[in-house]
């Protein structure tokens, strides 16, 4: 066992680490976690924690350039270790590539593309580029009915590839090679490994939850092949009869069990190309699956969540004597700002007019970014540094945003914006044009017009005290006379007020000046600019105090912005 000097050399030693690592004094409770890991300190941690609380007294008692010494004089393989761990790699591992490399990103068009999607863009695209591959977008459109395609979002989809710079190299419509389909349907049959059932859903699942396998399994080639056509000429009802691959009935995993691979659907599907033209749909297991093959994809990433999906199509591969692609997984993401969205509840929202359409600045779509201002480089860049670890993750879209704010700051111009306005009267002021940066870099200036009133927002004059002084930002300084309503009078222009006094700046706008209205994730806000905001129509400016936003359109006398980020 150890004794209470070797116990506080352990706890120095780690306490020490710490505190280079960090640079600061460690809290206890990080010394505690590392020192109790050790076996010989257990059932001791009343005694190690009154020890651990000296040995901090001690370092903190030392000089910090002191620290690495210290540690170097008692440890030097815990400075080594310091030294060893590095940040993990960011951006896409490297692929061993053996031959051409193929991908595909398959979305279902039944809305636009999301947040999400842009992962699966950018990274299918990233990868073919670096590996001079071939980049596929193949929409997976088979199922009218439950998730029926947006005849809108197949041409959206390629906008926003095009947008992210990932321009694929075919275009593939799955509703177009339904054909196709059907023929390997029919091969699978002929070699046993597909049939017929007529079993309603809740008999075949109870049989199938026992491991039993249901009446029509057995029946022979001819009899699946005679009740196949039947279905392809709509003798049968929906939900009648399903096509179902044979697996193994036993499998530990009850999804897995004699999947279904068509059913009958009578509802026309959207494009008015196909309509009615089928009645017998693939789900998306087989249509993925025989795709993969016929586009001669190498390379599959999808969500861990899927590796289900993997094993039923095996099945095909194995049916048809076809070798299954590689695959990558990964984990998801949840965005903190958006939550569990999803494309049916959006499009729920969007007919009840919750939101005002695919482009409202508080939905997760690739749109909605565009037309916040978000720069297709800051999401392309956010999205591979993310890279393929499986792990699920759950983040905040700051570092999007601080992506995008390196790219826009250099060159976005500053406006003054007062949302809420109150207006305030200056007593002894003189008209005047007030000078004030367009960009703090550039030394180009811009020119306010002002009188002896200005706006000021309502939250900057709340708490104001009578007498409180105060200056309005490249204009002058201020001192408050009355409360209700507002007024001030002018005591000059000296920059000491704020660098003694520490004077509060307040922003300001020309009762007279631009009207504008921000929508944002948290809801609008209307005010009042400065003239020369309606000439930067499509940019991204920042106005100042409240954030970067782009100026969306001119609608009569009033702006509209869409607010970007801080």
């Amino acid at each position: 066992m150890l004794n209470t000097d070797d116990i506080k050399i352990l706890i120095k030693k780690y306490a020490l680490q710490n505190a280079v690592k960090y640079k600061k004094l460690p809290q206890a409770g990080a010394v505690m976690g590392k020192v109790m890991a050790s076996p010989d300190l257990r059932g001791m941690a009343k005694e190690v924690n009154s020890l651990v609380g000296e040995v901090l007294e001690e370092i903190n008692n030392m000089p910090q350039e002191l620290w690495e010494k210290e540690l170097n004089s008692l440890a030097p393989e815990l400075i080594a270790e310091l030294k060893e761990k590095k940040e993990p790699e960011k951006g896409l591992q490297p692929l061993d590539i053996k031959g051409a490399l193929v991908m595909r990103f398959a979305p279902n068009p039944n809305g636009p593309p999301t947040i999400g999607s842009s992962r699966g863009i950018v990274v299918n695209s990233e990868y073919t580029k670096k590996y001079n591959g071939k980049f596929i977008v193949r929409f997976d459109d088979t199922d009218p009915a439950t998730k029926a395609p947006m005849l809108e979002a197949y041409d959206w989809y390629l906008d926003d590839c095009k947008w992210l710079g990932a321009n694929p190299d075919e275009v593939v419509i799955a509703s177009d090679r339904i054909p196709k389909y059907y023929e390997v349907a029919e091969q699978i049959i002929k070699k046993s490994g597909a049939y017929v059932c007529f079993c309603e859903q809740e008999e075949f699942k109870a049989l199938k939850d026992v491991k039993k396998s249901c009446p029509h399994r057995d029946q022979d080639v001819e009899s699946n092949l005679g009740y196949w056509e039947k279905m392809l000429s709509g003798d049968y009802k929906e939900q009648e009869a399903v096509l179902r691959i044979k697996t193994d009935i036993a499998h530990k995993d009850p999804a897995i069990r004699d999947w279904v691979a068509f059913r009958i659907i009578k509802k026309p599907h959207p494009r008015p190309e196909v309509s009615d033209k089928y009645v017998v749909w693939p789900l998306l297991d087989f249509e993925g699956a025989v795709e993969d093959h016929l586009l001669g994809t190498t390379l599959i990433i999808r969500g861990k969540d899927l590796i289900d999906s993997e094993t039923r199509q095996r099945y095909i591969y194995t049916y048809m004597g076809w070798n299954y692609p590689e695959t990558m997984h990964w984990g998801r993401i949840q965005i903190h700002e958006f939550g569990k969205l999803s494309t049916s509840g959006l499009k729920k929202a969007i007919a009840d007019g919750t939101y005002t359409g695919w482009d409202d600045p508080r939905v997760p779509t690739i749109r909605a970014l565009r037309r916040r201002g978000i720069r297709a480089e800051a999401l392309r860049k956010f999205m591979i540094e993310l890279g393929l670890g499986e792990t699920d993750i759950s983040m905040s879209l700051d570092t999007l945003y601080a992506e995008n704010r390196k790219i826009v700051d250099p060159i976005a111009n500053r406006y003054f914006f007062v949302w809420d306005p109150v207006e305030l009267d200056v007593l002894g002021a003189e008209p005047k044009t007030a000078k004030a940066p367009l960009h703090p870099s550039r030394g180009m200036m811009r020119e306010i017009p002002v009188g002896t009133k200005v706006l000021v927002c309502k939250s900057d004059v709340e708490n104001l005290k009578d007498g409180e002084r105060l200056r309005l930002k490249d204009l002058y300084n201020i001192q408050i006379t009355g409360l209700s309503p507002l007024s001030a009078k002018f005591i000059g222009t000296d920059m000491d007020l704020v660098k003694k006094e520490k004077a509060r700046i307040i922003h300001w706008a020309p009762p007279d000046g631009q009207k504008v209205r921000v929508l944002s994730p948290d809801g609008e806000y209307s005010g009042m600019g400065e003239h020369g905001i309606e000439l930067e129509l499509d940019n991204v400016v920042q106005f100042e105090r409240f954030g970067f936003v782009r100026i969306d359109s001119i609608n009569g006398d009033e702006v509209l912005a869409y607010y970007t980020h801080k």
